[in-house]
């Protein structure tokens, strides 16, 4: 397996900083390691991934990439002969939330979104909710951290309010916005999440979040029925975030692409990478 990592913006040679530990320990555990400049992906994938060698199977690790310019990205690899282990439609449906909701519907707060960024689609679907309070976000990301801004909405009943946070997370979130709104029933949770690393429907991996990486995940965390669920995407590498309700239940807050999945720095690298041995 070859390990695709972010080159450095200003010494393209060089890795990364932020995902130096997981070159390393790649190295160190014999895997092939190749660089990808990483702001060049999306306007020109072919020059951004030049120095990949052909005829290989790969597994990308870096920052966030939308679904065109990860499909831009398997494309230039296909040319010179090198498979991605995650395909570009793998890739959209563990990273954008319609893709993996049906799967896990049972396991996360009820969803329902528009597929487009339309004020009178968004109201179709914050009727389909029904009132109380929601979360809104686009299909990949929330705005959590201008929560009462441009994420939490008090009531749905209330329609002018309820515009008006989507409409602050649409300015927020602007040409990085995906597909369009989504609109969750909020749920009371509380204390850190934790973040399960998933390969081929097993976990392989528990860690903190890396928003608290000091937050010990708990012992005996029972994931049976999540991994039913996430056994059921089909997806070969993927990350799910946990977290606990009021009432104690442990809940899906998001699954995500492992590729483009954060490690806290609580969580050795070589302990990803022996995980992701069995891709």
């Amino acid at each position: 397996m070859l390990l695709l990592l972010p080159a450095d913006v200003v010494r393209p040679r060089r890795v990364d900083e932020h995902f130096a530990g997981e070159h390393a320990a790649a190295q160190q555990l014999g895997w092939r390691v190749a660089l990808v400049e990483h702001d060049a992906v999306a306007g020109d994938p072919v020059a951004a991934t030049a120095r990949v060698p052909g005829d290989e199977v790969a597994v990308y690790r870096g920052w966030m990439l939308s679904g065109p310019a990860y499909a831009g990205l398997e494309a230039a690899l296909a040319a010179r002969g090198t498979r991605l282990r995650t395909d570009a439609e793998q890739y959209r449906r563990g990273h954008e939330l319609p893709g993996w909701y049906a799967a896990l519907a049972d396991l996360t707060p009820e969803s329902v979104w528009t597929s487009g960024t339309a004020e009178a689609d968004f109201h179709i679907a914050r009727r389909a909710l029904g009132d109380g309070p929601a979360v809104v976000r686009d299909y990949s990301k929330s705005m959590k951290h201008y929560w009462h801004e441009a994420t939490f909405i008090p009531d749905l009943g209330d329609a002018a309010k309820a515009w008006s946070v989507a409409h602050r997370m649409l300015e927020l979130r602007g040409d990085d916005l995906a597909g369009g709104f989504v609109l969750r029933r909020y749920e009371a949770f509380n204390g850190p999440e934790v973040r399960t690393w998933w390969v081929d429907g097993s976990c392989r991996l528990v860690t903190a979040h890396p928003d608290t990486p000091d937050a010990r995940p708990p012992a005996g965390l029972d994931l049976t029925a999540l991994g039913r669920a996430v056994a059921a995407t089909g997806l070969p590498f993927v990350t799910v975030d946990l977290t606990g309700r009021d009432d104690g239940v442990w809940r899906v807050v998001e699954l995500g692409d492992g590729q483009v999945s954060d490690r806290p720095g609580s969580t050795p690298p070589a302990a990803l990478i022996e995980a992701l041995a069995t891709l």
